[in-house]
């Protein structure tokens, strides 16, 4: 029933089997309720009340992945009943398909925000990130057995695939931990009578990457449903299979992992959602007048409007890059696996860009809250000690 499974996805994720599957609707509803946050007045209105407006908006998109996992969980029994077992009823079949397909798609998603509530990142990428763990080292061990099956060639490929590994890793680290630090100045403030007034300065920290893996994710699951309906109605996603059903026969045929209108709409998606999600993420307009609340200032710009259009130039030339360089690393492995198909989808690309993100962000979220913990103690103690004293 897996190995049936897997036909349906599409993408540097359709070989998580049920992890695919089962994030693909909660996925799809964060997507239609980010863009209707942005769009909606009410649910804009709703964003802005803090705690109780996100647990709302949280809410809502609960009752969506609901919605959507039992849509696809009738589909999906309903395509694996022609598989099952011929002692087993048909209704009985589907019914249990969308029990299970539904009650995991929920469990995942209360497991993704248990994760993001208690501060260690976002939870639906570390749910995506114990797929790719998972099956990686059976990959690498089919990598290896080719080579050694395969004579003098496969070596020499297996040498390329490790490099292009690491040098990947070296440049996404190297991309996410790039930033552009605005200068922010606070007026000058009289500390003492006779003390001259000292002005205080920070910068504020703008990431070259302000989205992260969200917009690869959000680009495999829209890339997802065209194979997915292809499964549904033909029963699979080979070309040859559905080369006769029509309209569904051409977006097997195109949008199969390889061809060039599956890897250019990939692309133009990616770079889509870095744009939608950063814009989503950071709100100039917002930023400006916080800043101008608290009495701060860019040297050289004005307060105001004239700070917000300052943000959205440096962000927009930021997002540029940071979209260039997400389109770079999920397209170059597609590339190179259509001319070479023996390359591992989870080595390199989009696979490799969520492990390591996730990797550090985790990292970067574990030192947080050591560095606060130490900060407790220290409070503690400090406080014990001058009970001592008195």
């Amino acid at each position: 029933m897996l190995g049936s499974m897997n036909m349906f996805a599409g993408g540097a994720l359709e070989r998580m089997s049920v992890f695919a599957l089962n994030v693909m609707p909660y996925i799809t509803a964060s997507i239609i309720i980010q863009m209707m946050t942005a769009s909606v007045p009410a649910l804009e209105k709703l964003k802005k009340e803090g705690e109780a407006g996100r647990k709302q908006i949280n809410q809502y998109t609960r009752y969506l992945t609901l919605g959507f996992a039992i849509v696809q969980s009738i589909f999906i029994g309903a395509g694996l009943a022609g598989v099952a077992y011929d002692d087993i009823p048909r209704w009985f079949f589907i019914l249990t398909a969308v029990v299970t397909f539904t009650g995991g798609t929920m469990f995942l998603m209360w497991m993704g925000e248990q994760i993001t509530a208690r501060g260690v990142g976002n939870g639906i990428s570390h749910i995506i990130f114990a797929g790719i763990i998972a099956e990686m080292p059976r990959a690498i061990f089919n990598l290896f057995t080719s080579g050694r099956e395969g004579g003098a060639s496969n070596p020499v490929l297996i040498i390329g695939v490790a490099a292009m590994v690491i040098a990947l890793t070296l440049f996404i680290v190297f991309i996410e931990r790039s930033q552009r630090r605005v200068l922010i100045q606070y007026p000058k403030r009289q500390q003492a009578q006779n003390a001259p007034a000292q002005g205080q300065s920070s910068f504020m920290p703008l990431k070259l990457n302000t989205s992260g893996v969200i917009p690869p994710i959000f680009a495999i699951a829209i890339l997802m449903l065209p194979m997915t309906a292809v499964g549904f109605t033909s029963g699979s996603t080979d070309a040859a299979t559905a080369a006769g059903s029509g309209v569904m026969g051409w977006v097997a045929t195109n949008f199969a992992p390889g061809q060039w209108t599956y890897i250019i709409t990939y692309g133009v998606l990616v770079a889509f959602f870095t744009f939608f999600y950063t814009s989503i993420m950071f709100n100039p307009e917002e930023t400006a007048d916080n800043l101008r609340k608290y009495g701060g200032f860019v040297p050289g710009i004005r307060p105001g409007k004239n700070t917000a259009a300052y943000f959205d130039y440096v962000l927009t030339r930021l997002t540029t890059i940071g979209a260039i360089y997400l389109v770079f690393v999920c397209l170059m492995p597609e590339v190179l696996r259509r001319y070479v198909p023996t390359i591992p989808f989870y080595i390199g690309g989009t696979s490799l860009l969520i492990v390591v993100s996730v990797t550090m962000d985790t990292v970067t979220q574990i030192q947080s809250h050591l560095i606060a913990h130490q900060y407790e103690g220290l409070i503690k103690k400090s406080r014990l000690g001058g009970r001592r004293k008195r």
